[in-house]
């Protein structure tokens, strides 16, 4: 994988062929072909097969990554069989309640995005991501949703403690983290809420599960203009240590904030 983090990351069933060809015109940063819960049971090998032939073919200018079947499943390990040998730029695992989750798909030599998504996950999830395998973490939240009981389904709200332990444990190893995917498709303003709390809470991008999706996540995690001309009067007034800027105290800290905030916006 690249050292820019994807801000949008958009699922794509792997037996969708025209899902598949459209992504290729999309501005997703990073398209994640499913094999997992967006294919029917009876049509895994068909996906397989076109999951092969469309990441043979390329994804120009995005980065691409296969979501396998999880532990358990019974059809992980022609998944691995699949993916194997494959240029991609990472494998994501779904269901890793604990590290030792990673271990079928350690052997294949490509990073690890582990979805947290059930109660486990959340209390295990340093240790996920402090696992070298890890590249890393997705915010599983409808499961979690699910195997916490919630009455309606997804309640950010209610999840805000396990949402913001994914952050807290993806930085604290120095990992990726990403937001969960909004159900509201065709709801343009719950997504773009939902997108800026994202940002808000840390995330590095957002999950995707529609294409009307991709450049509203990316507008919402990317510097806005305001943001841009405020790092960049920062850095250039720093002077070393720490010393009074437009009214409140920076020091160090602020200024690599600001250069990274420069750096992801291309200035």
């Amino acid at each position: 994988m690249t050292d820019a983090a994807p801000r949008s990351l958009l699922y794509v069933p792997a037996s969708n062929a025209r899902a598949l060809d459209k992504a290729r015109g999309l501005a997703a940063d990073l398209i994640i072909i499913d094999l997992e819960d967006a294919v029917p049971a009876d049509r895994k090998a068909e996906a397989r097969e076109a999951m092969r032939a469309a990441v043979a073919q390329g994804y120009a200018g995005k980065q691409v990554a296969v979501r396998i079947n999880g532990g358990g499943s019974p059809h992980q390990d022609a998944d691995l069989d699949a993916v194997a040998g494959l240029a991609l730029d990472a494998v994501v695992l779904p269901k890793v309640d604990e590290p030792s989750d990673l271990d079928p798909a350690r052997g294949l030599g490509r990073p690890l995005f582990a979805m947290i998504e059930t109660p486990a996950a959340i209390l295990a999830a340093p240790a996920i991501a402090a696992d070298p395998a890890t590249r890393g973490l997705i915010a599983g939240l409808n499961d979690l949703a699910h195997a916490l009981k919630l009455p309606g389904g997804v309640d950010r709200g209610a999840m805000g403690h396990a949402i913001q332990a994914i952050v807290l444990a993806a930085r604290a190893a120095g990992a990726l983290c990403f937001d969960g995917v909004c159900n509201a498709i065709d709801d343009a303003e719950a997504f773009a809420r939902e997108a800026a709390e994202g940002r808000r809470l840390g995330f590095d991008g957002k999950t995707l599960v529609h294409p009307s999706q991709v450049d509203p996540c990316n507008a919402a995690f990317a510097p806005s203009e305001g943001e841009i001309a405020a790092a960049e009067a920062l850095v250039a007034a720093a002077t070393g240590g720490a010393q009074r800027h437009e009214g409140r105290m920076i020091e160090d800290m602020h200024v690599a904030a600001a250069r990274a905030l420069l750096a992801r916006a291309g200035r």
